[in-house]
């Protein structure tokens, strides 16, 4: 026999969904029957919710007809509730209570702002950043994530993160879900410990202006030949850091000896003043133990680590009030 051609009846549920998200009673006209059955009539009711009385009667009269079915008794210019009221009154309450649940819960996303920062920035930038906001906005709601440039980068692409600051350019495949906008400078210095085993036989150079001074630090240029002969303490394989010092140091030292790769910024500083061998990150790690003595910097020949932080998002991201503020606040800083 021929196979039956016969279609399947449609899921009458499906359908009903459909139809259920598209209701005809509104808003206006539940909050107009609450307001009359708190209030028990229909000119109190107009002056509670700012609205005419012929307003406010015919929003009723709507949702009685919507109802198919009486709400109050008409005795004379008074109404009196009915026995369906009552039952109206609880469920409309409850909606309108939903209603403005999900008034609040806009506002309280409108506040919020999830902030992505490579290490260095997370640790050093990050928390005046957020200082500024709370000075802006008291009643913002601050979240944020720290880890290496790649990590964060994975974050705005899957819209974990509203908005991140990173130390390292990002890969032009990322320029399909991310935009980027250049926003600060910044520099990474080599240093070493003061004193340190691995500058013996290195003459020290003194600053001209300061050629007399006892107190002066001594200042060292080394070239890309001698600091391969010295173990050098840098960041992890995706962090910006590490990034720049492939791309503008170490593609100079093929014949480095020894590069010891670690995750974080601290341990580097401790294992230098250990003498463990020299490190590389940036100024704003390194500069409290540059002026307080403890490290030294090192000048590298014809080596520029320059390099500069981005902001990056993700295309597709809603941009809060909070996040354009945020934005406005960063591109007005200059430094």
């Amino acid at each position: 026999m021929p196979a039956s051609t016969s279609k399947q009846p449609k899921d009458v549920h499906s359908l009903n969904i459909g139809q259920a998200l598209l209701p005809k009673i509104t808003l206006k006209q539940l909050s107009v029957f609450i307001s009359i059955y708190q209030t028990g009539s229909t000119s109190a009711a107009s002056e509670q919710l700012h609205l005419s009385q012929s307003a406010v009667s015919s929003a009723l009269t709507e949702l009685e007809d919507r109802l198919k079915i009486p709400l109050f008794e008409r005795i004379g210019r008074r109404l009196h509730r009915n026995d369906n009221a009552q039952a109206i009154y609880i469920q409309a309450q409850a909606i309108m209570s939903q209603c403005l649940t999900l008034e609040q819960y806009h506002q309280y996303q409108a506040g919020r702002i999830h902030i992505g920062a490579s290490t260095t920035i997370g640790n050093y930038v990050l928390p005046s950043l957020i200082q500024q906001i709370y000075g802006d906005s008291p009643e913002a709601k601050i979240e944020f994530f720290i880890g290496n440039t790649r990590d964060v980068v994975a974050e705005v692409e899957q819209l974990k993160v509203d908005i991140a600051l990173v130390e390292g350019m990002p890969r032009p495949t990322d320029s399909k879900l991310i935009e980027q906008k250049a926003w600060r400078h910044d520099k990474l210095i080599v240093f070493a410990k003061k004193d340190s085993k691995w500058l013996t036989g290195i003459e020290a150079k003194q600053k001209a202006n300061n050629a007399n001074d006892k107190n002066e630090m001594p200042s060292y240029q080394l070239t890309t030949k001698q600091l391969a002969k010295i173990p050098l303490l840098v960041r992890e394989p995706g962090s910006g850091t590490r990034q720049v010092i492939d791309e503008q140091l170490l593609q100079y030292m093929p014949q480095a000896e020894v590069v010891m790769a670690i995750q974080q910024s601290e341990a580097i500083k401790n294992m230098v003043k250990a003498d463990i061998g020299f490190g590389c990150l940036s100024q704003h790690v390194i500069e409290a133990d540059l002026e307080q003595g403890s490290l030294i910097a090192i000048d590298i020949k014809e080596i520029d680590l320059q390099r500069v932080w981005w902001m990056i998002w993700h295309k597709q991201r809603h941009k809060s009030e909070i996040w354009q503020q945020f934005v406005s606040s960063l591109i007005s800083d200059t430094r």
